[in-house]
């Protein structure tokens, strides 16, 4: 699911600031095979992962996540509901899914047969069954893209809530469809006997129905999505049709405007089907001006003006803990590193993301281990061990300020109190708790998934401490949170997160299955140009 974008507003004169040099940490990896160092990012094991009990140990939390994967899909559609409790019973399946979930488990899929879970003959009818549910799916033709939520059990389109009873009113997600055309795209490459239905599926996705040029950054923005029946009441958005094909449609009147956010993959796959300029690229925030009448974010940002393909960027960084670091909207794991999960943005934008991710994964390190004391780190939305489901994150690496805890629209927080992280913002705003004492830790294996792709040996060791000290696993694998003091544990897996947990055990030990599959030259070619050519104010402060 897209995280809530911040509030657009045509962006005042801009403060020129010089960011302070530096490199990022430099921070162990090993590489595994020479075909990844050929890709240019290598695929990473824990150096600390050397023997063989290490290693089975990181195939068996492979096995056991998949195990939950398959408890959760139907085995007539081969559709994945949203999520399952620990008993992994076909009853107490959610009864709804979405376009992420359903491209979580074809990517999914993928990695079990690379990592020999499941032999290709398998894997290739799972993943037909599935396409061929998509095929048959009700979905906005004139686009090609689909609806928020299915009964995964028929494919038929929700339209009434299954747990509430409540209206549906169905919607057309860009973020969500992103999520399912990166999963098509894998399966192009990584499955002869499935490439060519997941190619016709992909074929007939416009993602410039998304695209807004008429939206307050130039040369545009992606819309958070849209509805094509009348919408709910109190809806907020205009009626237009961005590719002329088909009637107009309801547009929200929100756009995912920052950078550093999991939404950057429609952009790509706009980039690379050539719907989209690259130039739309850096239309988006990486911080918000360091004026005074900007006072209202986190914190005051450091960095610089800079111009790429006719856009004038700020490449504004936040400062945590001696980094600067460009932020999320909510400094989450996820924000940041699931695009990464399927582009080597590291290695093709080495001057960028070749430097933020790393910083990003050694500041939640660094803040869970010791600006909170948790004892564990990894911050990222998921399911609240109290009940229900919450975003968190590390307050001072994400745009939203924390000032408002709990109101629609403000910060992320790692704890259960939502402890508010505040430094001020320079001589505008007076600082209010910059030293904070933080509470009941929240934690999310996803997140150290994620970050193994970066920082290997202290996310496999953060894992081990969560299975065994924190006793958050079961035969799914790992549970989807635990709180770090109190002991509650989120005993339930969802069908996104467990996706991320494959898709990442697959880079680590697979030889960067997912990232090969989504980035052939084709994609290289069209992509790498326009995200190499940035700098961002990240470093060493």
């Amino acid at each position: 699911m897209g995280t809530p974008s911040s509030p657009v507003v045509s962006p005042p004169s801009r403060r020129q600031l010089l960011v302070g040099a530096g490199a990022a940490a430099a921070i162990g990896l090993t590489a595994t095979r020479a075909s990844a160092s050929a890709l240019g990012v290598p695929a990473y094991v824990p150096s600390t992962v050397a023997g063989a009990a290490e290693l089975s140990r990181l195939r068996t939390w492979a096995v056991d996540t998949w195990h939950s994967l398959v408890a959760m899909t139907d085995r007539t559609t081969g559709l994945p509901a949203d999520n399952i409790p620990e008993s992994l019973a076909t009853a107490d399946r959610s009864a709804y899914t979405s376009p992420t979930n359903i491209g979580g488990y074809l990517w999914s899929t993928v990695v079990a047969r690379e990592l020999g879970i499941i032999t290709n003959g398998e894997c290739t009818s799972r993943l037909l069954r599935t396409l061929h549910t998509l095929l048959r799916m009700q979905h906005h033709q004139p686009s090609g893209m689909y609806y928020n939520w299915y009964d995964e059990s028929t494919g038929d389109v929700i339209t009434t809530w299954p747990t509430s009873g409540d209206r549906v009113y169905p919607f057309l997600s860009s973020v969500d469809n992103g999520w399912l055309g990166a999963a098509l795209r894998v399966v192009m490459s990584a499955n002869a006997g499935a490439a060519p239905l997941a190619r016709r599926i992909f074929g007939r996705m416009r993602w410039d129905m998304f695209y807004d040029t008429n939206a307050p950054l130039k040369p545009g923005l992606i819309h958070g999505g849209f509805y094509d029946a009348p919408p709910p009441p109190g809806f907020s958005g205009f009626t237009g049709n961005h590719i002329g094909v088909g009637p107009d449609v309801w547009y929200t009147n929100h756009h995912y405007d920052t950078t550093v956010s999991e939404t950057r993959i429609t952009s790509y796959l706009g980039i690379i089907t050539g719907q989209i300029p690259g130039a739309q690229y850096f239309a988006m925030w990486r911080t918000f001006p360091a004026t005074c009448d900007w006072d209202w974010q986190e914190m005051q940002p450091v960095g610089e003006n800079r111009t790429y393909l006719g856009v004038n960027v700020y490449e504004g960084a936040y400062t945590y803990r001696g980094m600067h670091i460009v932020p999320g909207w909510g400094g989450s794991m996820f924000e940041e590193l699931m695009p990464d999960m399927f582009v080597p943005e590291s290695s093709w934008a080495p001057r960028s993301w070749g430097l933020n991710h790393p910083l990003h994964v050694r500041a939640q390190r660094e803040h869970g281990l010791i600006d909170a004391g948790y004892g564990y780190w990894g911050f990222s939305p998921c399911s609240n061990p109290a009940g229900g489901y919450r975003e968190y994150g590390v307050d001072a690496l994400g745009l939203a300020p924390g000032d408002h805890p709990g109101e629609s629209g403000y910060g992320y927080f790692s704890d259960q109190e939502m402890t508010n992280y505040d430094v001020g913002f320079g001589t505008c705003r007076p600082a209010t708790n910059p030293t904070p004492h933080y509470g009941n830790g929240v934690v999310t294996p996803h997140a150290s998934f994620l970050a193994m792709m970066h920082e290997p040996q202290q996310a496999y060791a953060n894992l081990v401490g969560i299975q065994d000290d924190l006793k958050a696993y079961g035969t799914g694998g790992f549970f989807d949170a635990a709180t770090v003091h109190s002991g509650e544990i989120a005993r339930r897996y969802l069908s996104l997160d467990q996706a991320m947990v494959m898709g990442s055990i697959g880079n680590v030990m697979a030889d960067n299955v997912v990232r090969r599959a989504f980035s052939t030259p084709a994609v290289e070619r069209a992509l790498r140009p326009v995200i190499g050519i940035e700098e961002f104010g990240a470093g060493l402060a």
